[in-house]
């Protein structure tokens, strides 16, 4: 791939951001390339080097604030007529508390899921702490005389323990998925607002 097709790839990877935005980002890579060009680089080479286009449109598209693609969407075309204003001033009433609604409710399911999170976490923390407080009460027993009971509190230390590592692998694998989650959701989010060529 050369860098006018790479280029104009990026261009339809990108279609449907702030057109300042495309722009910016198309000089940047463009001279990215150029640069590499000069270090030597085949054309090709060069290119191949800044990645694939549909990777780097995507690393663009969560780079770029949401907001910022919620204003662009939202942007009207054109002047609004009276009427349409009437509408939408008379609708207020209905559609402003279904958007509150509507928020109120995705934000509340990201909360949950988090908080599950944190539960999990949690129950790491004192399956560990349960771990500590069991040998710690071995040692008290043994002093004392106790060997059977100092033997038990051992014996469920150690469980909690080795409960504890394969809840921690557990923990750190939820984490990492719904941070995964997370962020495929924020894009998936940001797609929605950007419109593509065909749908213009």
């Amino acid at each position: 791939m050369n860098k006018a097709e790479f280029l104009a790839g990026l261009k339809t990877g990108l279609a449907g951001l702030p057109q300042d935005e495309v722009e910016e980002r198309l000089a940047f890579y463009g001279e990215m390339i150029d640069d590499r060009m000069e270090e030597g680089l085949a054309e090709e080479e060069a290119v191949a080097g800044v990645g694939p286009v549909d990777r780097v449109a995507a690393q663009i598209v969560s780079e770029i604030p949401l907001t910022k693609l919620v204003r662009e969407r939202i942007k009207p075309k054109r002047t609004l007529r009276a009427w349409e204003i009437v509408l939408i001033v008379l609708g207020f009433p209905v559609w402003f508390p279904l958007l509150i609604a509507a928020g109120a409710v995705i934000l509340s399911l990201y909360v949950v899921l988090w908080s599950l999170i944190l539960s999990l976490w949690a129950v790491e923390i004192s399956f560990w702490a349960a771990a500590l407080g069991g040998i710690a009460a071995a040692v008290v027993f043994w002093i004392k005389g106790a060997l059977v009971p100092g033997l038990a509190a051992l014996g469920a230390g150690l469980l909690l323990a080795g409960l504890s590592v394969f809840l921690f692998l557990g923990c750190v694998a939820a984490t990492k998925g719904l941070a995964r989650l997370t962020k495929k959701i924020l894009l998936g989010v940001k797609k929605r607002f950007i419109r593509k060529e065909n749908e213009a």
